[in-house]
């Protein structure tokens, strides 16, 4: 059974960066597609961006484009999701999910595994 464990989240200014990691335990996620979900207080949890098993597939919803980067390490069974210029909105519970299956996906209930979830909050 897969566990995953985010790290990285905290407070920061808008403008700032943070470096968001989810680490893979109990099995391994090599080739499964990974994806990062937010949920702000009142709102349904969103995609944020996914990287297919493979690594050469990476999608972002609008908001972030430009702004945030996924990547993985498989050496190391850990995918990051790098944010740059962070903004209020972007305040929420970061989750990372994988799925069985190679190819990213938006939908959340394509994804078997999720981690507890990070606090992200930025301020003005």
């Amino acid at each position: 059974q897969v566990q995953l464990v985010e790290s990285g989240g905290g407070l920061v200014q808008a403008g700032g960066s943070l470096r968001l990691s989810c680490a893979a335990s109990g099995g391994t996620w090599r080739g499964a597609a990974v994806g990062w979900f937010r949920q702000a207080p009142g709102k349904e949890r969103e995609f944020v961006a996914g990287i297919s098993g493979g690594g050469g597939v990476t999608e972002y919803t609008n908001s972030v484009k430009g702004r945030f980067t996924i990547s993985r390490d498989g050496a190391s069974n850990t995918v990051y999701l790098q944010m740059n210029s962070l903004k209020p909105e972007d305040t929420a519970v970061y989750y990372c999910a994988g799925r069985q299956g190679t190819l990213v996906e938006a939908r959340a209930q394509k994804y078997t595994y999720w981690g507890q979830g990070t606090q992200v909050t930025v301020v003005s």
